[in-house]
């Protein structure tokens, strides 16, 4: 029986990248890779771009509101596995929608993103996913300090970022991200996870 895979880590950590040779191993067998990803992330346009540089024209871009069902009910016999990158970006309902062809279609999906936001806050997508996904793996990276990295911080020309909306892009609007163990994040952030009143010098 297919199975719904999740893999997370923080940004950094080789997602893409896995994703790629992936792909390479089902079409060294003479098998289909279908790779989509959420429009919402605009990197590469229509492409998965890995940090390394290697890159991949996606076969579907999912806007917010299309059935991701639909996208291979029609084409279904010629798909083995289904890659989908940045997977947080999905809706819960697009979510649902992949257990559904892992069920109905028999199709493994992998789906590969972030668990959090800058704020450490879940996306909507990325806890569906570890509602119900059958297999979640952790892929580890490491924080500048060399504990395992957990976070995700943002900056704005080199500063960090504490307040905004949960998605802007790497790379667009002058936006970079770091990553951080827990310790190094709540110093960089300047925030206790559940001491919002206490100040720091």
């Amino acid at each position: 029986m297919a199975k719904l895979y999740f893999f997370y880590g923080a940004m950094n950590s080789g997602k893409t990248t896995r994703i790629l040779q992936c792909d390479f191993n089902y079409e060294e067998r003479g098998m289909h890779a279908v790779i989509m990803k959420p429009s919402t992330d605009t990197k590469g346009n229509d492409k998965i771009v890995s940090r390394i540089g290697a890159s991949k024209k996606v076969d579907y871009l999912i806007k917010p509101d299309e059935d991701v069902f639909e996208l291979i009910i029609n084409d279904y016999n010629h798909v083995d596995v289904i890659l989908v990158d940045e997977a947080q970006f999905l809706s819960v309902r697009q979510v649902n929608q992949l257990m559904d062809i892992v069920i109905d279609l028999n199709i493994p999906v992998m789906c590969y993103g972030l668990r959090t936001d800058f704020k450490a806050n879940g996306f909507p997508g990325a806890r569906r996913l570890l509602e119900i996904a059958h297999e979640i793996t952790e892929i580890k990276t490491m924080c500048e300090c060399g504990k395992k990295a957990m976070f995700n911080v943002r900056l704005k020309d080199g500063k960090v970022v504490t307040e905004g909306e949960s998605v802007a892009i790497d790379g667009e609007g002058k936006i970079t991200y770091t990553v951080a163990c827990s310790k190094c994040f709540r110093m960089k952030t300047r925030k206790k996870f559940d001491h919002p009143e206490i100040k720091y010098e």
